[in-house]
């Protein structure tokens, strides 16, 4: 799955070369755009489809829910969740932190898998996890389409359909930078 949906990132125009800041505030010169990709119905319940599949044996109850950040993980959240046969919930930042709002609740005790489409630092994945856990839901496992943080250790099982070796930087150690560069802001906080 890995080389086909790298040529799907590809394809699709999502896989691009330059100077980007990422959400994270790191610095990097590949960024995927995966609303690209996920524009087209069919490539994104293929690929819930698939996270679904590789995040199931890592489960150890159904979930009750799979909730993802706004706005990249709302598509990837609504398809894992129709491969696991659950709800799907997103949060969204509010004042600055992120929240559940629009009357989505999770229940004492339930289960919960969190998912992103790109997952660099794990930042914005273990606010959702926090979320999660703060509503009184036990996390239990986290995905995501694409991982640029290949050591990331979110302390639930963690699955990836792609692992992308793109390099990221402060904004002072940036080589980028030091040639006079300016980072384009592509992501969803731009």
């Amino acid at each position: 799955m890995s080389q086909d949906l790298l040529e799907l990132f590809r394809a699709a125009g999502a896989l691009l070369e330059g100077h980007f800041l990422l959400t994270s505030g790191l610095h990097s010169p590949r960024y995927l755009q995966c609303a690209r990709v996920l524009m087209d119905p069919v490539a994104a319940t293929r690929l819930g489809g698939a996270l679904a599949g590789a995040l199931g044996p890592a489960l150890r109850e159904p979930p009750g829910a799979v909730v993802a950040p706004a706005l990249g993980g709302v598509i990837v959240a609504h398809e894992v969740a129709r491969g696991l046969g659950c709800r799907a919930l997103f949060t969204e930042r509010q004042e600055g932190r992120m929240t559940l709002r629009r009357g989505f609740s999770i229940l004492p005790g339930e289960g919960v898998v969190v998912v992103e489409d790109v997952i660099t630092t794990g930042g914005s994945t273990r606010e959702v996890m926090d979320v999660v856990r703060s509503r009184g839901g036990r996390v239990l496992a986290a995905g995501s389409l694409v991982n640029r943080s290949h050591a990331l250790d979110l302390g639930v099982p963690t699955k990836s359909l792609l692992e992308l070796e793109a390099p990221t930087y402060t904004a002072d150690a940036c080589p980028l930078c030091a040639q006079g560069s300016k980072p384009e802001r592509p992501g969803s906080r731009a």
